[in-house]
């Protein structure tokens, strides 16, 4: 199953390993070519790590070949030299749709996508491949400053999400479209939808941030108030408190759910979850996609060391095709 997934990292050396970076990767693309053979939107939660891969997966000639842009950030970005200006695809969701926009628009403006969570179903006859990459754990964030217990189980969570834990718990998720809200909802049970927090039961879950926005996955600066629970993930939460990523976990700590300690991605994590990059099955064969996706040998599964230093573990099935949409 998904959620026992080998996690071939021990907390107290990967928290070495993010300690000793001197610096954030970059969020965008920067520096030459300015635009480059392979331009993928989308997750939030793996964008870090593609950023950093992106500064070291280059051709045979040296050119640096991935491009990789921020789920947030400007409204627009350009991802090619002729034309592909485009709305900035936030999220999961978001950066497999501008994908698949592109394939039917054939303008090769896009060539992957990144998603923290298996939405193949949601793309039925686009032709795309998940290729694994690296594997997740999601947790519940608090405050510090609160009273929230730091050790709950995946029942209670579960009841706080179903606005049944009473008025100590102000529940909050992402913006719809995240990988890392669906995910969540779906290990406890719930289907996600756009609507999912006006519907009976839910009405108590917030989205917005302070600003009145919708709320970014991942960013425990937006929780204010000592009440909110939210979901994050680990990986994200180690590279900020590692600052190999910008540190935005402000004030916010990691819950111990059904007594798995945040701090160490372990095989028993209860939502444990594998996190992708998708390309267009068509071009599994063709360069650079093979040599840079496909397979346990590809410049990205070569590179488990930046992989586990931005807080995920290697995929025992790295570059993997089986999984494509039906």
């Amino acid at each position: 199953m998904q959620n026992k997934r080998f996690l071939a990292v021990i907390g107290i050396g990967l928290v070495a390993a993010l300690a000793v970076t001197s610096s954030p990767a970059q969020a965008d693309p920067a520096g030459a070519p300015t635009y480059r053979e392979l331009a993928g939107v989308g997750s939030d939660t793996t964008e870090g790590v593609m950023n950093g891969l992106s500064e070291i997966v280059t051709s045979a000639n040296g050119t640096k070949q991935i491009a990789s842009y921020d789920a947030f950030g400007s409204t627009a970005i350009k991802t090619k030299e002729a034309g592909c200006d485009m709305n900035r695809p936030a999220g999961s969701n978001a950066g497999v749709t501008a994908l698949v926009a592109s394939l039917n628009a054939g303008n090769n403006c896009l060539d992957f996508a990144r998603t923290s969570s298996n939405n193949s179903q949601s793309y039925a006859g686009a032709n795309l491949t998940y290729i694994p990459f690296g594997v997740d754990a999601v947790t519940y964030a608090v405050r510090e400053d609160g009273a929230i217990s730091r050790k709950l189980t995946k029942a209670q969570l579960t009841t706080v999400y179903n606005c049944a834990a009473g008025a100590n718990f102000k529940p909050l998720l992402p913006q719809f479209g995240s990988g890392t809200r669906s995910f969540f909802l779906r290990s406890l049970g719930f289907t996600d939808a756009a609507n999912f927090t006006q519907t009976p039961n839910h009405t108590c879950i917030g989205e917005l941030d302070s600003t009145g926005k919708p709320l970014q996955e991942n960013a425990g600066t937006l929780i204010t108030d000592t009440k909110h629970i939210v979901p994050y993930s680990i990986a994200q939460y180690l590279a900020q408190t590692g600052q190999v990523v910008p540190d935005i976990h402000g004030k916010t700590v990691l819950g111990q759910l059904d007594g798995i300690a945040p701090t160490v991605l372990n095989p028993s994590s209860t939502m444990a979850r594998d996190v992708y990059n998708v390309v267009p099955t068509a071009k599994l064969t063709t360069e650079p996609v093979a040599s840079v996706f496909v397979g346990p040998t590809s410049k990205v599964c070569e590179n488990s060391t930046t992989i586990k230093k931005y807080g995920f573990a290697a995929h025992p099935s790295c570059g993997s095709t089986t999984l494509r949409t039906p």
